[in-house]
């Protein structure tokens, strides 16, 4: 079922975020189906700093423990870093880096550091819009250094996992991470970074979708059907 039509998290998302949404990708709506497209979930700071985030459609259960996962970082990186906003970005960079050796098995290097430097809007490496308007850089993950030896078994498991998707270690070797992984990927090198920087990376670099900032498409099968009656009728033509 939809996550955010189970009560529960309604309850928890109310009780502790402020609620938006916007549409970046493409889809149309048929009748009442939505067709195409995707869809994420971004837990953000009140200035829109990204602190973690759900890639594509989950059910209740994950999308609580994920939740839930990032109110509890982030109330213990509050208290951990007494008042200090470097360190509270050091602490939520390398909590994603530890729940992805335990959760995954992949060990990966929280980047600590931001180096100065505004985007080219003529680098080759910049997600552009149908216009050609750049809209956000690539994000380089964390530097992957190789797997953890205690979850082996798990990550063999892991690999016939429907949704994975293979990264390299800095040895070169295979690694497949579903999209919550690749996230805790992302999000060891850039949490704490503005939304806008953050999201083509997650709606193109991980689920693998179109940016678009065209209005949603609506079909409608019925389009006489809120005639008044005593209207013209419609013209079928058949063969």
């Amino acid at each position: 079922m939809n996550a955010l039509a189970d009560p529960k998290v309604g309850e928890f998302v109310t009780k502790n975020f402020v609620s938006a949404y916007q549409k970046v990708g493409t889809f149309r709506i048929v009748g009442k189906q939505k067709q195409g497209g995707n869809v994420a979930t971004y837990f953000c700071a009140p200035d829109g700093r990204v602190l973690h985030c759900v890639a594509g459609p989950v059910n209740s259960q994950q999308f609580l423990v994920e939740a839930k996962w990032t109110v509890d970082t982030v109330k213990k990186a509050i208290e951990d870093c007494k008042g200090d906003g470097g360190k509270f970005k050091i602490i939520m960079r390398t909590a994603h880096a530890e729940k992805l050796r335990r959760d995954h098995g992949l060990a990966v290097e929280p980047i600590t550091f931001d180096p100065p430097g505004a985007q080219d809007p003529n680098d080759a490496l910049t997600y552009r819009d149908p216009t050609g308007q750049p809209l956000a850089p690539v994000l380089r993950p964390a530097p992957i250094d190789g797997p953890d030896v205690r979850f082996r078994e798990q990550q063999a498991n892991a690999k016939n996992a429907l949704g994975a998707a293979a990264v390299q270690d800095k040895a070169g070797r295979g690694w497949v991470l579903g999209n919550q992984g690749r996230v805790h990927v992302l999000m060891a090198a850039h949490s704490m970074s503005k939304i806008d920087r953050v999201y083509a990376s997650v709606f193109e670099g991980i689920l693998g979708e179109r940016i678009s900032t065209l209005p949603v498409q609506v079909v409608d099968p019925f389009p006489w059907r809120n005639r008044k009656e005593g209207g013209p009728t419609p013209d079928i033509k058949g063969k």
